[in-house]
């Protein structure tokens, strides 16, 4: 089997959708709308069996600021776990992350040995204090749990937060 990894489309969401589901009932990701997929398409690549299309896996990346993204949805279908198939999605993510120019990229997460093989760290750093005001605008959920608000305790409880520093891109 032939898997390719590629940037969503909305044809795909039904199949990221499928494929988050189970985990969000297990706990291990978070749930959410159809229309949230379809409003984030753009952010997410997919990686698909090549002839039949059917999504294998996923994985998002949403850009929080000037300098800073956030990896999210991070999924794999559980036949291919244990592939790589995970592994080839981060690595995709964090080179999208280089071409938009990024330094830092984010993730909240209970797989934090599988983040730390891919150079992320236990987060403990502090946001400068106008960043943090600008930040506190935001009503994005991501936002929020980067940022450690108490509002977001109850449905992150267990995850760690990780980051990363990027290198820059050699051009």
């Amino acid at each position: 089997m032939s898997i390719v990894i590629r940037s969503a489309l909305p044809a795909d969401v039904r199949g990221i959708d499928a494929l988050v589901e189970p985990m969000a009932t297990a706990g291990i990701l978070l749930g959410k709308d159809l229309v949230s997929y379809y409003e984030a398409v753009q952010e997410f690549l997919v990686a698909v069996e090549e002839g039949t299309g059917r999504v294998l896996g996923c994985g998002a990346l949403h850009v929080m600021w000037e300098d800073l993204a956030e990896v999210r949805t991070l999924a794999v279908h559980e036949d291919q776990r244990g592939t790589g198939l995970g592994h080839r999605l981060l690595d995709h993510l964090l080179e999208r992350a280089r071409e938009l120019g990024l330094q830092r990229v984010f993730c909240l997460t209970f797989e934090v040995e599988f983040f730390a093989r891919h150079g992320f760290e236990v987060m403990d750093e502090a946001v400068d204090p106008e960043v943090y005001s600008q930040l506190l605008r935001s009503l994005d959920e991501g936002i929020a749990e980067f940022l450690d608000l108490a509002r977001v305790k109850p449905n992150t409880l267990g995850n760690t937060r990780m980051i990363r520093q990027l290198e820059p891109t050699s051009a």
